[in-house]
Formats: structure tokens, sequence, C-alpha cells
């Protein structure tokens, strides 16, 4: 007996639509909306009109879709987005200014990184990151701290699972891992050495929240060739510490 597929719910299709935007994709017509989301094109023009007279979508004048503001205004109110950017802000900006490099704001979403903020300069390497950008935690400065104190269960789904490679520095193996993970506890900082692309180098420290958790992490990213890390890491500290005061975590 022929097995029938299950019916979608409508607020899956909903989320099927927005879904099918990302970053290689901010703009779609109405047929790559309904390929994307797995639609009929009459169900994704029913979908896609709902949107956008709520706000959701927008249309240009050549009939493509883009995400619309509604969308970015209730983003604004999530906890980890625009009230610890505020937070972050000020002193990310202090830490670029001594160093003049890339800066970043990341917090985790279950096995990656999400970065919410990045301050770059003329002169400082390219990275492959941007504001909403996700990345595995393992290949980041950023993703090893937020792994490090994402407690046990966390580390050890983690490391079970396939680790991918983009260099030939990219930690592969589970038990490096593990106790790269055991020195980011230690020390207080993690150093991602080139695991990216093979001209950066990222150093990076855990922001604390009000009971001491650990909610965000903050990096600096800098040329691999002669990265200055012991010079680093005390802005780096100095910086996460001051966010984490920001957001009400008072040290004993």
């Amino acid at each position: 007996m022929p097995t029938v597929a299950p019916t979608r719910s409508a607020p899956d299709r909903l989320l099927s639509v927005l879904a099918a935007f990302d970053h290689a994709h901010p703009a779609l017509s109405l047929t790559d909306i309904s390929r994307r989301a797995g639609l009929s094109l009459t169900t994704a023009h029913r979908l896609v009109a709902a949107l956008s007279e709520w706000g959701a979508l927008e249309r240009d004048p050549t009939g493509t879709y883009h995400v619309g503001l509604r969308l970015w205004e209730i983003a604004a109110l999530a906890p980890r987005g625009l009230a610890l950017r505020q937070a972050a802000l000020p002193y990310l900006e202090d830490l670029y200014e001594a160093t003049h490099e890339n800066v970043q704001l990341a917090v985790r979403d279950g096995a990656e990184v999400v970065y919410t903020e990045w301050l770059s300069g003329h002169s400082a390497v390219g990275v492959r990151i941007r504001v909403g950008a996700r990345w595995p935690l393992h290949v980041t400065g950023v993703g090893l701290v937020l792994l490090a104190h994402g407690g046990a269960e966390l580390q050890e789904t983690y490391c079970a699972a396939p680790l991918t490679s983009y260099t030939a520095h990219t930690i592969t193996d589970p038990a490096l891992l593990r106790r790269m993970l055991a020195e980011v506890r230690r020390t207080g900082v993690a150093v991602s050495d080139r695991q990216v692309t093979d001209d950066a180098l990222s150093v990076a420290a855990p922001v604390r929240g009000p009971d001491g958790e650990v909610v965000a992490a903050v990096s600096v990213v800098v040329p691999a060739a002669n990265a200055q890390v012991p010079s680093l890491k005390p802005a780096i500290r100095l910086a996460a510490r001051g966010i984490s005061r920001s957001l009400g975590w008072h040290p004993a």
C-alpha cells in the first residue's frame, strides 16, 4: 500500500516561505519562493501575499521579494539580539580602537554560533563573517568559548558528531577538541588558529549574564602571520568583562 505524505500544517507552510530566504538568497521571485519552500505556486502566492500585507515581506518594483522591516522590528525584541548588542557596543568599539581589527559578538544557537555584531576596518584581515551568519561551534574562537561553557551533555553530543573541516588546520579530532575546550575553561580565553581561513586567527572570551552563566562571546580576528596572541588576551578579557558587568554580572 503506498505511503501517503503527511499534510503540512499552515504554520509549517508559512515558516517555510520565510525560511526560503537566507544570506545566499536575500531576494527571491515568487517562483523561487515556491521552489525553495516546497510549495505549489498557488499556495506560495497566497502565503506571500499575506506576509507582504503584514510587513514580513516586501516586493520591489521588479516583482522580487525581500525580508520586510516588520520582521526586523520583531527580531529586535530578542534578549540575545538588540539588547545584548546595545550593552556590548561601547566595549566592542573600545576593542576595535585598541586593535583596528575585526571585532565580533556572538551567541550560541544549538550546535552553531550566530554573529550578532561585527566591527571591521578597511585594513583588517578579510573574514567570512557577517551579522546573522552561522558557523559550527568548533571552528571559531567565539564558538569554542560557547561550546566550552555549554555543559557536558552538549560537548559530548557535539564531539560525537562529524566535525566539519574548512582548512588543513580545522580541528576534526574529538579528543583534541575536548582538550581545547578544557583549556578554554581553564584560561578563560579561546584561540582559533586558521580554522576557517588560512590567514586568520581569532581570540575570544566569554560574556556572562547576571547569574554568571555564559550568554555570549566576544572576539577579535587578526592576521595569523603576525598575531600577537599574548597581548590580545588581556584586551579580550577586559572587553568581555565590561560587557558582562553591563548585563548585570557581579563577580564574587
